[in-house]
């Protein structure tokens, strides 16, 4: 079976997308969660990581005696190993798209990423006024989600990115955390398919997982002084 290592399911965003991607798709895996005690050499969660990954990060996808890292490398593993789940849309031109758009979340909107870390618990909708009227690089990355979502919506007819559940929404689920969580403005249409992913039994799982964790990291949450 497969083993999916991953974090803290309050924080860790990374490890969300192929935990919700697996489980929205029923294909079966065993859970080990590496708590985020901190990330210096010495620490435990370094430690469990450097024996099984040269990168010592989550989330980690190991399959027998292979190791796989990196959310672009593990959805596209478990798309070649369960073909009949079309994890990737079916026709070329949408999954080469879907390819872009999961590439372009890999690398870019750090503004977003970096001033709105995932807090699946919290209410940061203060935090995320201050941050919305101060910070136009978020306002930027915002922007850009709106029309990518709005577009894709409107080509495919929804109710997922490409009309039935791919990866793309697995790989965009943190980001829908984000935008609830910090209550950033968005469009009618991109707040409803927050909510319908939020809807998603793989999304769901996720989230009850995050709640009942009661694990509060200051250093995860440079912004709040207390849980």
């Amino acid at each position: 079976m497969l083993k999916l290592y991953i974090g803290n399911k309050n924080y860790s965003s990374w490890s969300m997308r192929p935990w919700v991607l697996l489980t929205q798709a029923g294909i079966p895996f065993e859970e080990v969660m590496v708590r985020f005690d901190s990330f210096d050499a010495d620490s435990t969660f370094k430690k469990t990581l450097t024996a099984l990954s040269p990168t010592a990060k989550v989330p980690l996808l190991v399959d027998g005696d292979l190791a796989v890292w990196d959310t672009l490398a593990i959805a596209e593993y478990v798309a070649e190993q369960y073909p009949d789940k079309h994890l990737w849309p079916t026709e070329r031109a949408a999954r080469a798209t879907a390819r872009s758009i999961c590439a372009e979340m890999h690398s870019g909107f750090t503004a977003l990423r970096g001033n709105c870390p995932m807090n699946i618990e919290a209410d940061l909708a203060d935090t995320g006024a201050l941050i919305w009227r101060d910070k136009p690089g978020v306002r930027a990355d915002v922007q850009r989600i709106v029309s990518m979502w709005s577009a894709l919506l409107q080509e495919h007819g929804g109710p997922m990115l490409f009309g039935a559940f791919s990866v793309a929404d697995a790989y965009f689920a943190p980001v829908c955390m984000r935008l609830k969580a910090y209550a950033l403005p968005v469009p009618a249409p991109i707040a409803a398919y927050i909510e319908r992913v939020g809807a998603l039994p793989g999304v769901q799982a996720w989230v009850a997982g995050a709640l009942t964790e009661k694990d509060f990291l200051d250093f995860e949450e440079p912004y709040r002084l207390k849980p």
